[in-house]
């Protein structure tokens, strides 16, 4: 994909959805922060159901501190991999108190030293709440930049690496949004639903299973 090819998919993507957002609920940035380290090896709306549990009874730093790991884990049990999670968050929320006076650091560094938190994470809360031009890549995006053609690279960090360096900076912002959710419902894993792709006329997946269509008949 070239990058006239780029930026004619983003604005396609823009045109059906102009305004993409998280799927995850939340009303704080410390809520989004929590959600996104529930959603790892989680779905999103595994995690609002346990979140729109959670956050009536406890929403800030202080009161999950208060609640305890035993007391988060019954909030949270129905999400993989809850004990771990549960033990980060505590940690999180401790140091949020103790370094951050209670808020979500707008700082990368800041953000990675929390417990549970990523590179991937990172980028999510740094682009969704504090509206910074970077892209959070997980295995959707992982796999839309590849099979499209958008960005190829072997790593999660190769192909955020590439995205940042072609993506056209006025689609920067939203990218993130605009590439999960394209491969969340559309450009899926097992079998892409490309009769319903917006953009499949740019796609090199597309175009291969084309040009194998295209053979198999001609023999």
């Amino acid at each position: 994909m070239n990058q006239a090819q780029r930026r004619e998919f983003f604005a396609t993507l823009q045109a059906h959805n102009p305004a993409p957002t998280t799927e995850l609920n939340y009303r704080s940035p410390f809520e989004l922060l929590i959600a996104v380290i529930l959603s790892a090896q989680a779905t999103d709306v595994g995690v609002n159901k346990a979140t729109d549990k959670l956050y009536p009874v406890a929403n800030t730093p202080q009161a999950i501190l208060d609640l305890g790991v035993e007391g988060l884990r019954q909030y949270i049990k129905t999400i993989g991999l809850f004990n771990g999670k549960a033990d980060n968050i505590i940690k999180t929320c401790r140091i949020l108190l103790e370094k951050h006076r209670g808020e979500v650091p707008q700082d990368r560094a800041a953000l990675e030293a929390l417990p549970g938190v990523g590179r991937k994470t990172a980028n999510v809360i740094l682009n969704t709440v504090f509206r910074q031009p970077v892209i959070a890549v997980d295995t959707h995006i992982f796999r839309v930049a590849n099979r499209t053609g958008l960005a190829k690279g072997k790593t999660v960090r190769a192909v955020e690496d590439k995205l940042m360096k072609v993506v056209p900076d006025e689609f920067k912002l939203d990218a993130h949004h605009w590439l999960i959710l394209h491969g969340r419902y559309i450009c899926v894993a097992r079998k892409p639903k490309c009769d319903q792709c917006v953009v499949s006329h740019l796609c090199d997946y597309f175009r291969d299973q084309s040009r194998r269509t295209r053979t198999m008949e001609k023999s």
